[in-house]
């Protein structure tokens, strides 16, 4: 399969630079995963597709301001860090800019020396392996200085940093937001669970892989992106025991997803633990545990467009997202959602 095959036609204007004032009050378009017929609703609304027994599965990881912009020490000259992968103690796999004459040695300064740093190694792919230099602790400094790391497509400023998280993330490590999950709001999550849908938390820290193009002609030969995962025993016992009892297992984005295809087993059975994940998912793939999905409306040829389309069909897929260009969906990050079920 080509990657071609995932291609459409997107107006500039559809790309969302901001997301609405309510959470729950974007579009949503709901598509049957057996026909391929869709209905369009309000976000609320998606609660009356849910059933008692069923459960909800979250990616409650929390984007860091990870984006800092500083000055070389000797020259003076502007630089950015985005901050991609925490290694040990202060040491972080990072994205530097300008790259060709980021060597090892150069220093840097950032907040005029409220935080310093030195550039050890240069790692696979041109990344950086940068040392941070401070006094107190790191996550006050990075809140204060960092900004939060927007995806190249949106270029208006972010006003409210909270907005580019979910209501519940929890655990500090991505470098960008699951962003289904934006969607959601406590008094939602609330009545969800009043409805008698369990909810569980799995983590995965989304990196910026994720908007990384997919170069390769064919499909199958794209290096898919290294991320770190990890669900614990009670997430594990309430997604298993749901299945056992007949209930639907929902996910809330595609890093849910790929979760929870990472921890099962054969047999579709979720073990507690975690790790490091590249599980790659594309037309062809079995899934083992997962279904229904959340999702917002995805880049052409990504592979989160490919992820949703090995679980509800690439055609019937491509069809959806010409009826949202059609009915001027509001797409990417901050725009509008797709619930397949």
């Amino acid at each position: 399969m080509k990657t071609s095959d995932f291609a459409y036609e997107l107006p500039k204007e559809l790309i969302a630079q901001e997301p609405i004032a309510h959470r729950d009050k974007s579009r949503l378009l709901v598509m049957d995963k057996a026909t391929g017929v869709c209905e369009h609703k309000i976000f609320s609304d998606i609660i009356e597709y849910f059933k008692e027994g069923d459960c909800l599965v979250i990616n409650d990881t929390k984007v860091i301001p990870a984006r800092l912009i500083g000055e070389r020490e000797d020259t003076g000259g502007k630089v950015e860090v985005l901050l991609l992968k925490r290694k040990e103690n202060n040491t972080w796999e990072t994205l530097v800019k300008p790259g060709k004459k980021a060597r090892p040695g150069m220093r840097l300064t950032f907040g005029e020396g409220i935080l310093k740093a030195e550039i050890l190694d240069i790692m696979d792919e041109g990344n950086r392996l940068v040392k941070f230099e401070y006094e107190g602790i790191f996550e006050e400094i990075l809140d204060k200085l960092g900004q939060m790391p927007l995806p190249p497509y949106i270029t208006h400023k972010l006003s409210d940093k909270n907005r580019y998280q979910t209501v519940y993330a929890k655990y500090e490590g991505s470098a960008a937001a699951p962003t289904a999950g934006l969607h959601f709001t406590d008094e939602l999550l609330l009545d969800i669970r009043k409805k008698g849908v369990d909810i569980a938390s799995v983590t995965l820290h989304v990196g910026l892989g994720t908007f990384r193009p997919v170069k390769a002609e064919e499909i199958k030969d794209h290096h898919m992106h290294v991320e770190e995962y990890h669900v614990t025993k009670e997430a594990a016992e309430k997604i298993n025991s749901a299945k056992a009892r007949g209930g639907r297992i929902i996910c809330v984005g595609t890093t849910s997803v790929r979760t929870l295809e990472s921890a099962a087993d054969e047999n579709g059975i979720v073990h507690e633990g975690g790790g490091d994940t590249n599980i790659f998912i594309y037309p062809g793939y079995k899934f083992r545990v997962i279904d229904g999905l959340v999702t917002n409306f995805h880049l052409p040829e990504s592979t989160l467009l490919m992820l949703v389309s090995a679980f509800a069909g690439r055609e019937a897929v491509m069809a959806a997202y010409e009826e949202a260009v059609d009915l001027k969906y509001r797409f990417f990050s901050f725009g509008d959602a797709m619930f397949i079920i």
